[in-house]
This record gives structure tokens, sequence and C-alpha cells, in this order.
């Protein structure tokens, strides 16, 4: 599993950087640059939402992608040693992407 750091802060499973999902699904099945990448398990953190409810976060999360142009991207999973999922001020997922994403 790779190690995944992710800036989307407003995620609800995002705790100091560390999924608390456990697993996460990058999209961008036409992707050519990161910018067409994002993290669609995204989901805004809003008045009601329990961060510590959701999962322990962890730095090593499952990634299936579907960015088959990804060179990481092995039968839709990502093989990247380390993944960088960026979106600081994301509200939505398509404000997020995966910026490790390299064209093979």
């Amino acid at each position: 599993m790779p190690l995944l750091s992710c800036s989307a802060q407003n995620c609800v499973y995002n705790e100091d950087k560390y999924c608390s999902k456990g697993d996460i699904l990058v999209q961008g099945d036409e992707a050519q640059t990161a910018c067409e990448t994002c993290c669609s398990s995204f989901k805004e953190a809003g008045e009601g939402s329990y961060k510590n409810s959701v999962g322990t976060p962890s730095a090593m999360v499952q990634i299936d992608c579907t960015a088959c142009k990804c060179h990481y991207n092995e039968n839709n999973r990502c093989m990247a040693g380390q993944v960088d999922i960026s979106g600081q001020s994301a509200c939505t997922c398509t404000q997020t992407e995966c910026s490790t994403f390299e064209k093979q």
C-alpha cells in the first residue's frame, strides 16, 4: 500500500494529512495531467460530522485508481511508493487532485 499524504483539510477523513477512511478512489479515466484527476472519496467535513467516528488515521492506505494513463496504475491500483493528494481548500472532490500522477 502506498504512503498517503493528503492536504485536503476540509475532508472528513483527513486528520493531520493522514486518511482515516482506509482506502480511497482516485478518478481520472482520461487524465493526461494531475489536474484532471480527483480523489472521489473526498467528503467535505461539515456541521454534524465527527472525524473520529470514521476510522483510525493512517499513512498507509489502499488506493484504487481509474487514471489508466498514469505510470503508477496497475490494474486500477496505485503502485506508487508515496502519493500526495492536494486540495487544501477543497469543498468538493473535483477540487482535489493526485499530485503524484505521472503520465506513461
